[in-house]
């Protein structure tokens, strides 16, 4: 991908599969990447999986200190920040019974922390011309979903927060995008499928017009294209990856008319 040898980027998330999907990507394209996780052992293997070029670093995003010095950790290992991805969050919802605190909390992790993740980042990023910074929202975003508003409202304010990060942060060379991923395989669905791909697939279909969830990688590639020479001219944008999900409506991908003979 053009532009992105020897160029650093962190990945916040980067124990998850989708996260270690997305930092592999930069390794492949001649990046080095910082992964920003919780989950220490599964942070340390991706890690030790990608090489020299990679590099894990346990950190809470909640935590303003934590994230000031892990910043500042990668400054030092690798000379600068290039591309920060806004990848981590929490799935903690428990609809209209959910409390203060569990609204409090999956604020704090799904918007807030990018935004001090972004204003650590920002004078490193200056000092080297310019960066990027691609933040996760999701399909999730533009649509209710039974028995969910924790995790939608939060990602539909990462798509407002992209706007008002491209725009302010645009005099100083940093563009700033995001990413809405469909249905895309991860740890969740493997557990919950009990690791049975074929299934969730069958399961997605209805909802999405290439008719399987998605990969990581393929989530990845896009994030790595904002990043890269190529999205040059690119800034305040969501990319859907989403397998056709957001241009269907509420059709799904079935006759309808059909089920009425039944």
């Amino acid at each position: 991908m053009k532009g992105l040898q020897d160029k650093v980027a962190i990945v916040t998330g980067g124990a998850t599969l989708i996260g270690a999907g997305v930092a592999r990507a930069f390794v492949e394209a001649g990046a080095r990447v910082a992964i920003f996780d919780i989950d220490a052992a599964n942070g340390e293997r991706v890690a030790a999986d990608l090489g020299k070029d990679a590099l894990f670093i346990a950190a809470d995003i909640t935590r303003d200190e934590q994230v000031r010095d892990a910043v500042s950790q990668v400054a030092q290992r690798f000379g600068g920040v290039d591309c920060l991805v806004n990848l981590a969050c929490t799935y903690l919802d428990d609809g209209f019974r959910s409390s203060r605190a569990d609204w409090l909390a999956a604020l704090d992790v799904n918007v807030v922390s990018g935004v001090m993740l972004a204003q650590a980042v920002q004078p490193l990023m200056r000092a080297r011309g310019g960066g990027a910074i691609v933040n996760f929202t999701s399909i999730s975003s533009k649509v209710a979903q039974t028995g969910r508003w924790l995790y939608p409202v939060s990602k539909a304010a990462i798509a407002q927060l992209t706007r008002n990060m491209a725009m302010d942060l645009a005099p100083d060379r940093i563009r700033v995008n995001s990413v809405s991923p469909g249905w895309t395989w991860c740890r969740l669905m493997d557990e919950v499928s009990g690791g049975n791909r074929a299934r969730t697939d069958a399961v997605a279909a209805p909802f999405h017009l290439l008719g399987r969830v998605g990969e990581p990688g393929e989530v990845a590639q896009v994030a790595l294209f904002l990043c890269s020479d190529h999205a040059s001219f690119v800034t305040g944008a969501d990319y859907a990856v989403d397998g056709g999900y957001s241009a269907m409506g509420p059709e799904q991908n079935v006759p309808a008319i059909g089920k009425l003979a039944g």
